[in-house]
Parts: structure tokens; sequence; C-alpha cells
């Protein structure tokens, strides 16, 4: 199974290497996200005991429909499942090793809707993802919500607040300690400055 992770790999990362050319802005998709959630998930899935094959494929592949532009941000997770049902075939991928890969493109989008350890180590590794990579936060606060300097720190705020309570209830608790102190580093003292007056 290892020379399926790595075939559907390189297949990802020339997804994301043509994404890149063709985007106005050259978002780099591999660099950027990706590879961060790829690693994240194999270590969880080391963690928790999960199959590591089944949880990497469906790392590399939850955001598919995105780097392909297929249908809407909203619907990705079911675009992604339709593509990566197809690219998993063209790659002779086992039935039953495709069907829960499927299942962690699918319900990635948050751990309430996780059916499995392996869904939940892919969705908790995107989430953990976004908080590996706060340039890339920034980057889509400008460029994909058009939202100005200004309002960027309110923005990562309810950011890092969503992607927190979408982690499984395991993951938030070890990964408590790491995110105040994200928080902290990238917001200051946000809540004191809000309530203050000037």
């Amino acid at each position: 199974m290892d020379n399926l992770i790595e075939k559907i790999k390189e297949y990802v990362m020339e997804e994301c290497r043509k994404y890149k050319e063709a985007s106005e802005d050259h978002y780099d998709f591999w660099n950027e996200h990706i590879r961060y959630v790829y690693k994240e998930a194999v270590d969880l899935a080391k963690k928790y005991g999960a199959d590591e094959t089944v949880v990497a494929l469906g790392a590399l592949l939850h955001d598919i429909a995105l780097i392909e532009k297929v249908g809407t941000r909203k619907d990705h997770h079911l675009n992604g499942k339709i593509l990566s049902d197809e690219i998993l075939d063209r790659f002779s991928c086992p039935q039953d090793l495709k069907d829960r890969v499927l299942g962690c493109v699918l319900n990635h989008r948050s751990s309430k809707y996780a059916t499995n350890i392996e869904e939940i180590c892919v969705c908790d590794a995107d989430c953990l993802a976004h908080l590996d990579n706060i340039p890339m936060l920034f980057n889509s606060a400008f460029n994909q919500h058009g939202v100005s300097l200004n309002e960027v720190r309110d923005w990562m705020s309810d950011s890092f607040e969503h992607d927190y309570n979408d982690l499984s209830d395991r993951t938030k608790e070890a990964f408590l300690d790491r995110y105040n102190t994200i928080k902290s580093v990238v917001l200051g003292d946000m809540q004191e400055s809000k309530t203050s007056q000037y």
C-alpha cells in the first residue's frame, strides 16, 4: 500500500502544481496546506491506532475538489468524494480501502460528522494544519474573504475558534495548550483590547 500512497501523493502534488500555475495569486496548495494535513494526519493515526494507509490517502485527497476547481468551496467535500472515487479507481485501489478513504474525504469538514477514528484523524489534521501554518490563514483572509487589515484579528480569532471547535474531544484536550499559545502569540491580548475604551 505504500506504493499506492506514493502514487496518490505524486498525483496530488502535480495537481497542486497546476493549480499554482493557473491561479492568480499562485497559491501553493501543497506547501501551504496539504503537506501539513498529511503530516498531522499520519501522526494522529499513529497516536490513535488508526489505519495509517486510510488516513494518509484521505489526507492527500481531502481537498482535491478545491485543487481541481470542481464545484464550490461549500460542497468541496461532496465533489471531493466523487473525484477521489475516480482517482482511486485509476490507481486500482481495492474497494474496501477506497470506501474508507472516501469516508475520510466526505467527512473531513468537522469531527462531528466523523464515523470512525480514520475520519477523525483526517478532520482533526485539517483543522490543526490551519494552526500549523498561520500565514496561510492570513492569505485566506485577504485573498479569499476580502478581509481588510483592520478586520484580520477578529477574522483570525473566529477561524481559530471554529477550527478548535471542529476537533474531536480527544484532540482538543491534547491540543489545548498549543491552541492557547498560538492564540496568545498571533492575537495578543485580543479580548482585553476588544472591551477596553480608547
